[in-house]
């Protein structure tokens, strides 16, 4: 497998047009995103059985995320997104038809679930290409641009739109019009994406073993596992959120629907705003490992607990819980650097880590409301919060052992100037 040259100034014109189909497509993906769990338990479900319902999806997410690193270094990115906008089409369809129309939770859980290879396969896809069509010294630049517009179209539209539509042609229409935009996204994304540099002309047994390279990566560089682990924890949190969070908010407190889905929105925006500061902070002056390690995952942890009891102090406030949602917002971008950081400790490897960092990412949709149906009724919201902030300040903990080669070089030639002058 040859990569593509890394010497181009800038990031290609296809490229850019990439980011505009990953935003668009992830638009459709969100609509739901936010008012999903509240509407589902207003239609009779339990907090516990949304909760299932959103560790399905995740777990097919999970898988769907691994795969597609590999898969794209096996077959070539079209064709993963070509089979992640089928299948999304299929689950959504299907989910709307037979599940939410009749509030059949038994075909609710499998359609959902299916819906989970959609977005990993288009969209992680043409991430793996971007690594490879971007020049090194813009690369966490490249791949912050690509999560500013993932969460552009998952969180920023996909609330606002939402927020907008649904008292125009409620929760139904809403999910139809989803199909619209993935449709959009996903003919421009195949347009300008191509297969070259990428695609591996193996035999079986070679693709066979790209496949299980996520794997066996994981015990060569043990670094690359513990990216994962904290690439898990980067959504933990902020995924759960929107399962019990905006209850909590209704019930406790008085916030409604739309508000939730504002201060939603606006902790988005404030994400997308800083996804560009925070990585060309992180290239130039502070370095991958200790923007994740405090900006993205220590600042995660103290805004999580911010979030949580910023209503006990200021009551029904929706612009106290809005400003507490843009500095939420800022610290999340810490952890953009966190893939550019994965993929340097695998240089000949960037698929097989995408493919580590991808499954991360995927894994935090499961475990996320995994951990929301185990404990909430156990220990509440309030014991939930703790347990997500616990997982950020364990993330901080863990990039102590992130160190890039760069990073290992510089402390060695210290090391050796101090013991030859010393």
């Amino acid at each position: 497998m040859n990569a593509i040259s890394k010497k181009e100034r800038g990031l290609p014109a296809a490229v850019i047009w990439g980011y505009v189909a990953t935003l668009i497509f992830m638009v459709g993906d969100g609509l739901e995103h936010g008012w999903l769990s509240p509407y589902l338990v207003e239609q009779g479900l339990t907090v516990q059985q949304s909760a299932t319902l959103f560790t399905a999806y995740g777990a097919v997410l999970a898988v769907a995320s691994y795969f597609s690193g590999v898969l794209t270094e096996a077959l070539g990115p079209r064709r993963v997104m070509l089979a992640g906008l089928l299948l999304w089409l299929v689950g959504q369809i299907l989910f709307i038809e037979f599940g939410l129309k009749d509030h059949n939770y038994a075909w609710m859980l499998p359609t959902y679930a299916l819906r989970g290879f959609g977005y990993p396969l288009f969209c992680y896809s043409f991430l793996v290409w971007v690594t490879y069509r971007s020049p090194d010294r813009i690369m966490a630049t490249a791949v912050g641009l690509f999560w500013a517009a993932w969460s552009g179209g998952l969180y920023v539209v996909g609330s606002y739109f939402p927020a907008y539509m649904i008292p125009k042609i409620g929760y139904i229409g809403l999910m139809w019009s989803a199909v619209v935009w993935v449709i959009v996204g996903g003919i421009v994304g195949l347009l300008v994406v191509k297969d070259e540099g990428i695609r591996s002309e193996g035999n079986s047994k070679e693709k066979m073993k790209s496949l299980l390279s996520g794997l066996t990566i994981c015990v060569e560089k043990p670094k690359v596992a513990i990216g994962g682990i904290v690439r898990i924890i980067n959504s933990t949190g902020i995924g759960a959120l929107p399962i019990f969070f905006p209850l909590y908010l209704s019930s406790e407190y008085g916030f409604s629907t739309g508000q939730w889905l504002q201060v939603w929105g606006t902790m988005w925006v404030a994400n997308i705003s800083f996804n560009l500061v925070i990585p060309y902070i992180s290239d130039r002056w502070l370095g991958w490992r200790n923007t994740v390690m405090w900006i993205g995952s220590f600042g995660c942890g103290v805004m999580t607990l911010v979030m949580l009891y910023t209503p006990q102090v200021f009551g029904n406030s929706f612009w106290a819980m809005t400003v507490v949602g843009i500095f939420f917002g800022i610290v999340l971008c810490g952890f953009v650097p966190l893939t550019a950081l994965v993929t340097s400790l695998a240089p000949n490897q960037k698929g097989s880590a995408m493919a580590v960092v991808s499954f991360g990412a995927g894994m935090s949709y499961f475990i996320a409301p995994a951990i929301v149906g185990a404990f909430i009724g156990i220990v509440g919201v309030h014991g939930v919060m703790w347990i997500f902030a616990g997982l950020y300040f364990l993330g901080a903990v863990l990039m102590k052992f992130m160190k890039s080669p760069d990073e290992e070089k510089q402390n060695e030639e210290n090391y050796l100037s101090e013991k030859y002058t010393g």
